[in-house]
């Protein structure tokens, strides 16, 4: 879905998956839209309290109703340290609700005729092959964007996170090796590759790259002139956000890191301004009220109303989880995934939503149709509770809440499942080192460890000796880089250098029985651990050395 760390992940479940609702404010004072009630609303002092409890230096808030933009708002700072303010313009990575984007793309590709959503992907690219033959003859184009396709929870997604040099076609191509989870259509699991899948059939059909696609038929025509496809695009513009992230528990700014190989899932970077653009087409399915009739008085469109209606149908159910009773509000009735959209309810109302995350930077888009209500929230730290407190603080003052008049506080209660989730890891992890078996030693002399292993999606890692200290590298991602500690037996922990990162992971060496290595697994360390750093799908098997007499 989004990448978001474990910890957000596992609060997403206890909120129900609050990842699917999103909410935004209103501007104080400003006129009430039709059909909103007349409940007094203080979004200054929320957002206030927001980025104090949730440790945000600053997001930016677009709300749009009944065709209206209602607020584009900015809060806080663009850079920890810095005066400059956030405001409507300032450009925020929004990551995964890119998906909506290239859905949208395809969806326009579909009403030009040039393909159909049940066309199998090899009509459009004939090399493109899964791990399974009978699901690489099967995979639809509509496959690749509904989460169905048996990969685990963010499977592969080391191919280009973080920043790797594998091109976008070298990622299609090792998606032949990556293995499966479950069955084909089985059940539903968050991936990224087969948008990536996505947005290559767009490029191809185009004739130029995705961004340029996009720009042209989207960004263009809807006027969202500061909106980019690639941190490059950035440069230049001082309105532009830093990412933050957590160093040993304390929010500092961080590098961005470009993800030039994953446009179609996570390319675009936006403002409250444009985002507010982009949910008003949305929800007008698909029409662009700003632009000038045609000769029969029919509004420009963007995509048909064919097309809206398809994106915004539930394509593969998703789980629905309890939440902790006093969060028993956020259940949904039902939960799904669309072509780009996740799909639910609340207070009886139907919600076409996303969520988006990369290194310093998270965002909620979530859109009530029948209540022509849409809300985005972009911020530059990584706090999905910031988000949903947010978003339910703004869900409840626009939708009619007769039945409960009374908002809940929202942030205080998501704000206490956050720290009790938070203190649970931080637990677990004392527990595990506490219980190791401190006195262990390696089975084998260090220097045993040292030499290059590799996987067969992501290729090679080496371990090598650096400043007394054994150092492990993967070698097409260049800020995977750390220094190996000894955990117990066999079992090492690399502490990676990038601090930001919080993904240190235990490696664990299995031997053969004459003592040589057969094996190496990876896995996270912290609950917190992003799911996209997908240590656990690697198995890393020793390199075969030349021959000496053969390399003569």
């Amino acid at each position: 879905m989004l990448h978001l760390n474990r910890i957000a992940a596992a609060t997403l479940l206890a909120l129900s998956s609050f990842a699917a609702v999103a909410q935004a404010p209103a501007t104080p004072g400003a006129p009430v839209a039709a059909g909103a009630p007349a409940r007094a609303y203080d979004l200054d002092a929320d957002v206030a309290r927001v980025m104090q409890t949730f440790d945000v230096p600053g997001m930016a808030i677009a709300i749009v109703k009944d065709g209206k933009v209602v607020a584009t708002r900015g809060f806080g700072v663009r850079k920890l340290g810095e005066p400059a303010p956030v405001d409507g313009k300032t450009i925020f990575e929004v990551a995964s609700n890119s998906k909506a984007f290239t859905a949208a793309a395809l969806a326009m590709l579909v009403d030009d005729g040039k393909l159909e959503w049940d066309d199998k992907v090899i009509k459009h690219l004939p090399d493109f092959q899964m791990y399974d033959a009978y699901v690489t003859r099967e995979m639809t184009v509509r496959d690749l964007l509904v989460h169905r396709s048996g990969l685990g929870l963010g499977a592969g997604d080391l191919l280009w996170w973080p920043t790797t040099s594998f091109t976008t076609d070298e990622i299609i191509q090792q998606l032949r090796y990556v293995r499966p989870a479950t069955s084909f259509r089985n059940s539903y699991a968050y991936d990224n590759l087969l948008y990536i899948v996505a947005g290559k059939i767009i490029a191809q059909k185009a004739g130029k790259p995705w961004g340029d696609a996009v720009r042209e038929r989207i960004l263009t025509p809807l006027g969202m002139n500061t909106t980019t496809t690639s941190l490059a695009e950035n440069a230049g513009n001082p309105n532009v956000s830093a990412p933050h992230s957590k160093i040993n528990g304390k929010i500092a700014a961080v590098r961005a890191l470009p993800v030039p190989n994953a446009v179609g899932a996570v390319g675009i970077n936006t403002s409250a301004e444009d985002i507010a653009r982009w949910m008003t087409v949305l929800l007008d399915g698909g029409a662009i009220a700003a632009a000038p009739k045609d000769a029969q008085g029919n509004p420009a469109r963007l995509f048909s109303e064919a097309q809206s209606r398809e994106m915004w149908t539930a394509q593969t159910p998703m789980k629905i989880s309890e939440p902790k009773p006093t969060l028993a509000a956020t259940r949904p009735n039902f939960f799904a995934y669309g072509l780009g959209f996740q799909l639910r309810d609340y207070k009886g109302r139907k919600l076409a939503l996303h969520g988006g995350a990369l290194q310093g930077f998270y965002s909620r888009v979530v859109m009530v149709p029948e209540a022509k209500l849409g809300i985005a929230i972009l911020t530059n730290a990584e706090s999905g509770g910031a988000m949903t407190s947010l978003q339910y603080r703004l869900l409840d003052h626009y939708l009619d809440d007769s039945l409960n008049p009374a908002p809940s506080d929202w942030i205080t209660l998501i704000g206490d499942v956050e720290t009790d989730m938070r203190n649970k890891d931080l637990a677990r992890q004392k527990t595990a080192s506490a219980t190791r078996a401190a006195a262990s030693r390696p089975s084998l002399p260090l220097a045993a460890y040292d030499g290059e292993y590799h996987d067969a999606w992501y290729g090679a890692v080496t371990i090598k000796p650096a400043g007394g200290k054994r150092v492990m590298s993967f070698t097409r991602t260049p800020d995977l880089t750390g220094e190996l500690e000894h955990f117990q037996h066999d079992t090492f922990i690399v502490r990676w250098k990038e601090r930001n990162f919080n993904a240190d992971a235990y490696v664990t060496f299995s031997l053969n029985p004459d003592g040589s290595i057969e094996r190496v697994k990876m896995a996270p360390v912290s609950s917190e651990t992003d799911f996209s750093y997908d240590f656990a799908d690697l198995l890393f098997t020793p390199a075969k050395k030349k021959d000496t007499k053969d390399a003569k």
